[in-house]
């Protein structure tokens, strides 16, 4: 293994769209919502252990999550989850992670990732991920990874990349990124499709540490200065207090918006490794296998009767009979069971305001 190699994984969201099976006090990646014996954050961990030292991969979360991920993680390192004392998006956990590994190694080569996404292809993507880190440890670049658009959706987000390959790498499937796209609606989406320009925004990223913390001081030094005023802190017992005067006095703002659409060394290495954000009730149904009705079911007693293309996921030990129900979502977790349309599952997010605005927090 290289020992330049570093990654990033963000484990910080709430998960809100699977809810209720995803909590905030136990969000989608810690759970095993595929039922395959692995939580999310597991099979993310796991797949990057086959190309990254164990020691160089670090967590980034919320602080309340510490416990569950030293639990689901015993053999990472406890210093190298990362704890953020609240939620202020994507750029400043790259950012705050950026300086520890910066005290570890100022030449590292990193790659970002969520904790959450579907690879179905993993050989594929580890070969990606390998060319993507040797990409940025020869060029001065910043690198997003695409998807080839299997249909127009209007669920992720865009990347136009119109050009060829790029010069001097032409033995990969790299593009000068031209423009991104925040999630299209459905003619916009077609246009995107049709053209053969643009892929899906995986939210993966790769670049070497000079140049991502170069990108921070130039487009976003409100966020970068912050964190650097730590440089002599990080690692040691001060760091705890530090970040927790810095989060308080930094903005929230995605990795997209800070640096990605504003800087001009962008570039996509583009790839189809059976990738999905699981984002929806909706997505994981793709991916789940169904019965002889169309139905994904997740549970041990579930008896269905003239029901067609639902979603089902209920405790094993949950005896549920179902009859003439089609296109739903049907979720029991805890004390909660929720029963959606699953073309109007958007709507869950309303479900759980109004929850929270009438029962408080403690059941969400």
């Amino acid at each position: 293994m290289n020992n330049n190699y570093y990654c990033i994984i963000m484990a910080g969201g709430v998960g809100s769209r699977f809810w209720p099976l995803s909590r905030a006090r136990n969000p989608k990646q810690f759970l095993d919502i595929l039922g395959v014996g692995k939580t999310l954050l597991q099979q993310t961990f796991d797949r990057f252990t086959e190309l990254i030292p164990v020691q160089n991969i670090y967590i980034v979360s919320n602080a309340e999550y510490k416990d569950i991920i030293l639990q689901q993680l015993p053999a990472l390192p406890e210093e190298n989850v990362l704890l953020e004392p609240s939620r202020r998006n994507t750029a400043p956990c790259i950012d705050y992670a950026n300086f520890r590994i910066f005290k570890k190694n100022p030449k590292a080569q990193i790659i970002v990732a969520p904790s959450d996404h579907l690879i179905l292809k993993e050989d594929i993507f580890l070969e990606c991920v390998k060319q993507g880190l040797e990409f940025v440890g020869n060029k001065e670049a910043l690198l997003t990874l695409g998807i080839q658009p299997g249909r127009p959706e209007t669920g992720y987000g865009y990347i136009q990349a119109p050009q060829g390959p790029v010069r001097g790498f032409e033995n990969l499937d790299v593009k000068k990124v031209k423009t991104f796209t925040e999630k299209p609606d459905l003619d916009l989406a077609r246009v995107f499709y049709e053209s053969g320009e643009f892929y899906w925004n995986a939210g993966i990223f790769f670049w070497s540490l000079p140049v991502i913390m170069d990108a921070f001081e130039k487009y976003v030094p409100e966020v970068h200065s912050l964190f650097s005023e730590g440089k002599e802190i990080y690692g040691t017992p001060g760091e705890k207090k530090f970040i927790e005067g810095t989060y308080e006095r930094c903005r929230n703002i995605s990795i997209d918006y800070a640096i990605m659409e504003k800087a001009e060394n962008v570039f996509v290495l583009t790839s189809e490794f059976g990738w999905s954000d699981l984002g929806t009730w909706g997505s994981l149904y793709e991916q789940m296998q169904l019965d002889e009705q169309d139905n994904a079911v997740n549970g041990k007693k579930i008896f269905m009767y003239d029901s067609h293309r639902n979603v089902i996921n209920v405790p094993d030990e949950k005896l549920v009979v179902l009859q003439g129900l089609d296109d739903y979502i049907v979720v029991e977790s805890d004390d909660i069971l929720l029963v959606c349309k699953k073309d109007e599952e958007q709507r869950i997010k309303e479900f759980v305001n109004d929850i929270r605005s009438e029962l408080g927090d403690s059941y969400v």
